[in-house]
């Protein structure tokens, strides 16, 4: 329903609620640390989703009429440090599902103790939302915020692309490292939704799905060696 969601209070019952079983999942069936992991995401996550709820609010009562519409609140016009200022609260609200830095720590936790078929949601799906969300939110609804947003974009992809590859270099751990490597990838998400240009975002939405489709089948390959070896 995230993905196909045109109100927005559909869109943000939806985001929420997947949080729920994804914290089930780590905190019952995860590893030594499972307790930790799962209560960081829920805490990153849930703190950030009042982000998301105050912008969107924000935009909603902004119009002359007040509306939950997505399509009618990308037909307005929104400037100034308004717009500044919701489009900073969607960019950090959604950041940390994407996860961008500094506000990953909660994935390598979390995909450290999570189970291989969790990692592979979390990987394939949950870190997708983040991106999404930026598209149609920050993109399509805040695009003078976005321009002026947009250098600082590409800074922290390149931040993120440099960081997450150090990090996945220093992992001991494959599901860790699999799980750094992931925020290096979304940096050049970040580069393309910065580029504004029809190429950058074309390119940021195959990143995403490439990056879905490869991580998951890395996440099931580590998952299959420890069922054989443990």
């Amino acid at each position: 329903l995230v993905f196909l969601s045109q109100d927005f209070l559909l869109f943000f019952l939806s985001w929420e609620l997947e949080l729920v079983p994804v914290y089930l999942l780590i905190a019952i069936w995860g590893g030594n640390r499972r307790l930790y992991a799962a209560t960081k995401f829920i805490l990153y996550t849930a703190l950030a989703s009042l982000l998301i709820l105050i912008s969107g609010l924000a935009l909603a009562f902004s119009g002359e009429v007040f509306t939950l519409n997505l399509s009618e609140l990308s037909s307005q016009s929104i400037t100034g440090s308004f717009g500044l200022l919701c489009y900073l609260g969607f960019l950090v609200g959604f950041g940390v599902k994407l996860p961008i830095f500094p506000l990953h720590t909660w994935l390598p936790d979390a995909h450290g103790e999570a189970n291989a078929p969790v990692s592979m949601l979390l990987a394939g799906v949950l870190l997708k939302m983040g991106g999404y969300a930026l598209l149609r939110f920050n993109v399509q609804m805040l695009p003078d915020a976005h321009l002026k947003f947009a250098p600082a974009l590409i800074a922290i992809g390149i931040i993120n692309i440099i960081y997450g590859a150090l990090n996945a270099f220093a992992q001991d751990n494959v599901k860790r490292r699999i799980a750094c490597s992931s925020v290096s990838h979304m940096g050049f998400v970040l580069l393309g939704i910065g580029a504004v240009n029809a190429l950058g975002i074309s390119g940021a939405m195959l990143q995403m799905i490439s990056h879905g489709l490869i991580a998951a089948a890395m996440f099931f390959i580590t998952g299959s060696f420890y069922e054989k070896t443990k």
